[in-house]
């Protein structure tokens, strides 16, 4: 059974894929895209490998 934190990871992924997918000349907007690629990657990957684990602050972050 499909649970929501597989389904998650794999909205995630393909949201990854389209950041990759919409690059184009512009180098400042396309790292901007990669950079948000890999980070809906890296969340994907902790859903999966922990989908009730909590976020640990780090040093001068907000909230």
């Amino acid at each position: 059974m499909t649970t929501h934190a597989d389904l998650a990871a794999r909205l995630l992924r393909e949201a990854a894929t389209m950041f990759r997918a919409m690059t184009g000349p512009d180098q400042e907007l396309a790292k901007r895209l990669q950079d948000f690629a890999t980070l809906y990657e890296q969340v994907a990957e902790m859903v999966e490998a922990e989908p009730l684990g909590e976020l640990q602050p780090t040093a001068g972050a907000a909230g």
